[in-house]
């Protein structure tokens, strides 16, 4: 089982000597989304779409509690999307669910109902891992976002801002602006109250000057917003539904050109006074907003004509992409090393990886050799360990975050490591990836892992064999580095059916300490690969 992006598989084999076939489900708080790609030449193709609104937020920002209704609603578009990627051969899926599910205090609840009805594992994903989804998703498919681009995801329970300069994220916050969430809060009467109103724009006024002190984004030659609310306003303005020149146009006015594709500014602010005192029929009969989206059409409108006028930007083109189509580019990254988006993937996420160091004050230089020598071992040990090719990366970034603890307290530092490296967000690592690094972190000190440990409660049986071969791996490292002031050591590895050799060569200060160290980790070593560990100069 591939667990790199907390997916389940298909029994046919995804060893991909054939074409590779993914699957990205996305739960928002207004609907669920299902996307099927294939790989073809390093490239994906769309085999399949599908959409269903199932309003999973509304009873989660009223109540705080998903209702058995929407958890039903959910369930049934879950299981229409599995006969789906069942007819389609899917090798990998990974399924996620955005700001509802953030919030809601019977999520562990829905999730397992989840994993008992269809076998997915769903993955709550944090605002900050959403937005930069989304991010990968547009950019990587997007034709011409490799300038200053601003992105703007409004969903139904959040909204994502981006701020992006060749196709890597300058800043990303997540406000909570949702279409579904600002409408069950303020606007329950139809049409809407001016009480309602002035309180939800005051609110929006409040999130989006934060956001903006934040996200400078200047004249940033493309904006682009993705999700729904995007889509129709888009379609409003296209369809001629407002005229900013003149009047409206009524329920059905001339279609824009096709070169008409931004959304103005001035559009969005007419559209948004306009439908504010229309009511559910009234809104609902406007061409291309549709019966289901009129009903927070209101608050999504207010929410992009105040970000488009605090931020000072004329206008928005809407793209179809968005969370779904970064979860498969994340996917093909992950898999295919001749992908395009993988050398910027890797890049992306080893940047996080010493960002996260840094802010805990690791000397990343400092953590370097431990990191050298566990990719050294696991290298040349890979006949013994047998670990899956993603474990490379994840020893790495325990070998550089292993001391993040000595933040909080250097006394059992091990423990606090393993808090922060499984609770700090860390662009491109899921919460599962993020859970095993900060396992394999753990284990540096005197304890060893144990069934029902903490740091493996929330990890997969089936992966608890692998977490303790890495952390031998990760150990026999740190025990290379005893003494960070001295010299880099080399060591030569040798391999026999019945014992491992490590052959030491003394630096300008020696070994002693270090050979030492290494000899009390072949107890564990024989434990853990069943062979002995001989230590000795070379």
């Amino acid at each position: 089982m591939y667990l790199g992006e907390g997916s389940s598989l298909t029994p046919r084999s995804a060893s991909h000597d054939a074409m590779p076939t993914f699957a990205a489900i996305d739960i928002g708080s207004n609907s669920c989304r299902l996307k099927i790609a294939r790989v073809v030449a390093h490239q994906l193709k769309t085999l399949a779409e599908d959409r269903e609104v199932t309003r999973l937020g509304t009873s989660v920002f009223e109540s705080g509690l998903v209702s058995p209704e929407a958890m039903a609603a959910t369930l049934r578009a879950l299981k229409r999307f599995q006969r789906a990627v069942q007819s389609h051969g899917v090798d990998q899926i990974r399924v996620v669910a955005t700001s509802a599910m953030r919030d809601a205090r019977n999520g562990a609840a829905f999730q397992a109902w989840v994993k008992a009805e269809t076998g997915w594992n769903l993955e709550i994903i944090s605002g900050l891992e959403e937005g930069r989804l989304i991010h990968l998703g547009v950019t990587s498919n997007e034709p011409g976002t490799g300038g200053r681009v601003l992105l703007v995801d409004l969903g139904g329970g959040s909204c994502e801002i981006t701020l992006s300069e060749h196709k890597r994220i300058v800043e990303t916050i997540s406000l909570p602006l949702g279409a579904v969430r600002l409408t069950e809060q303020f606007l329950s009467a139809d049409p809407p109250t001016k009480d309602g109103l002035a309180r939800m724009r005051q609110l929006i006024g409040r999130e989006l000057r934060r956001a903006h002190r934040r996200i400078q984004s200047g004249r940033a030659p493309q904006v682009i917003a993705t999700s729904g609310t995007a889509a129709a306003l888009s379609d409003a303005w296209a369809a001629g539904a407002i005229d900013i020149k003149g009047k409206s146009s009524g329920l059905r006015g001339r279609a824009k050109s096709a070169a008409s594709s931004e959304v103005p500014t001035a559009a969005v602010r007419k559209l948004a006074g306009k439908l504010c005192k229309m009511s559910l029929p009234e809104r609902e009969a406007i061409q291309g907003i549709g019966p289901r989206r009129a009903e927070i059409i209101v608050a999504g409108t207010e929410v992009y004509a105040e970000l488009l006028e605090c931020f000072g930007l004329r206008g928005f083109r809407y793209s179809p992409l968005g969370l779904r189509d970064g979860i498969l580019a994340q996917m093909l990254a992950g898999q295919d090393a001749r992908a395009k988006a993988h050398r910027e993937f890797e890049h992306e996420r080893w940047e996080s990886v010493l960002a996260t160091a840094r802010r805990y004050g690791v000397d990343t230089k400092q953590a370097e050799p431990v990191r050298a020598h566990a990719m050294q071992l696991f290298y040349e040990l890979r006949h013994l360990h047998e670990l899956p090719p993603e474990y490379e990366s994840w020893i790495a970034a325990a070998a550089v975050l292993c001391d993040t603890g000595k933040f909080i307290n250097h006394q059992g530092h091990h423990r606090h490591t393993q808090y922060i490296v499984s609770s700090t967000e860390i662009y491109g690592y899921t919460q599962m990836q993020r859970t095993i690094v900060s396992a394999i972190a753990r284990y540096l000190g005197k304890s060893r892992p144990q069934p029902g440990d903490r740091a493996l409660r929330n990890i997969p049986a089936q992966e608890h064999q692998n977490v303790h071969r890495a952390v031998v791996l990760l150990r026999l490292a740190v025990a290379l580095n005893q003494d960070r002031a001295s010299d880099v050591l080399r060591v030569a590895v040798k391999v026999y059916p019945k014992r491992v050799y490590l052959e030491v060569e003394p630096g300008r200060t020696g070994a002693e300490l270090e050979i030492w160290s290494l000899r009390r980790e072949a107890g564990y070593f024989r434990e853990v690969f069943g062979r002995e560990l001989f230590v000795t100069l070379a």
